[in-house]
């Protein structure tokens, strides 16, 4: 085991770093065994994002999208949070849970959206609108939150945009897609970030075009960081969880999903005698967009992180309430969701 992360995670708010070489790992039903024992043995509570990898989705206490993951991480009373998920999610859980330990399987699930927008960054652009309110999507580092008026999630975005002031205008980063959908939606004019997310932009409007004429009974849903021609396609679009609750609850008995395929795990345990059908990318040799981030997380992973309660997320303490108040401002002004 080693005291320091190597060069790829240096800059990463976390402490330890495993090397994997020599140690002993359960495998099948004994690796489950271990799991659950250790969560037992520690406290622990296992939380998990939709675009896991199944077998962690089947082993988590809890599975859902950012906003349901910061709820339950605001709100559980565990020793120790083992957040199976992206770098900026577990990031999240420990500003909001200072004295709690929270674990990540693997400090290299990151996000391009996180990457791609700095808080100097977002500070800089705040000079040049300084008039401007500040609303960060959640997929963002502590750092860049810590910019923030208020941060947002795809299920609550549009309630907290109606929500400010009609007279500033609004910053809106890091997604430019989620962001030029919700001034479509709620008519404000926003000065908008230009990120994406590698996943959603990997659509082919022209694939899909296709598969709708292959299947003239289907429905196409898409998450709003998907770019704006399939959102026009699109006959639903909403969070992740939105996503899920139409697919189960719609009379619709065919659905192309456009967002990242590891929903489609919990979405045929809520409708199993409904045909899903992945949205197809641009890459004709894959047929489904899968985030390479959330899958670096396993249950080797999981079990080595809660054994040997590393890598730790760590945040200074004056960053760490700077990035809080914008957090606590989206959960206040989300009580009414769902």
């Amino acid at each position: 085991m080693k005291d320091t992360l190597d060069t790829a995670v240096d800059q990463m708010p976390v402490k330890g770093f495993l090397d994997l070489k020599g140690l002993e790992i359960p495998t099948g039903d004994d690796l489950i065994k271990a799991i659950l024992d250790l969560k037992k043995e520690k406290n622990a509570v296992i939380l998990a994002h939709y675009y896991q990898p199944g077998p962690i989705q089947d082993i988590a206490d809890f599975l859902g999208d950012s906003l349901q993951l910061a709820r339950q991480a605001k709100d559980t009373d565990a020793d120790m949070i083992a957040f199976c998920g992206v770098h900026f999610m577990a990031e999240a859980a420990k500003i909001l849970n200072p004295n709690k330990k929270v674990v990540l399987p693997d400090t290299l699930a990151g996000c391009s959206l996180a990457d791609g927008c700095s808080g100097e960054g977002l500070r800089k652009m705040r000079e040049k609108y300084p008039n401007a309110l500040v609303a960060t999507y959640i997929n963002c580092n502590a750092e860049t939150k810590a910019e923030s008026d208020i941060i947002v999630t795809s299920s609550n975005a549009e309630t907290i945009i109606e929500a400010l002031p009609k007279d500033r205008p609004v910053i809106f980063a890091p997604d430019k897609n989620l962001g030029r959908y919700l001034s479509k939606k709620t008519g404000r004019d926003m000065i908008l970030w230009d990120g994406s997310c590698i996943v959603h932009e990997a659509f082919s409007m022209e694939r899909i075009a296709k598969q709708l004429a292959e299947h003239p009974n289907a429905k196409l849903i898409a998450h709003p960081e998907s770019e704006s021609p399939v959102l026009e396609l699109a006959h639903f679009i909403g969070s992740t969880s939105a996503l899920l609750n139409y697919v189960e609850k719609d009379d619709c008995q065919e659905f192309i999903i456009a967002t990242e395929e590891g929903i489609l795990h919990e979405m045929k345990k809520r409708a199993p005698h409904k045909t899903l059908i992945p949205a197809l990318v641009f890459d004709e040799s894959c047929n489904c967009s899968e985030c390479f981030y959330m899958k670096r997380n396993t249950l080797e992973k999981l079990y080595l992180c809660m054994k040997y309660e590393l890598p730790e997320i760590i945040i200074d303490e004056e960053l760490r309430l700077k990035a809080l108040k914008p957090i606590e401002a989206m959960l206040e002004l989300s009580k009414s969701i769902k």
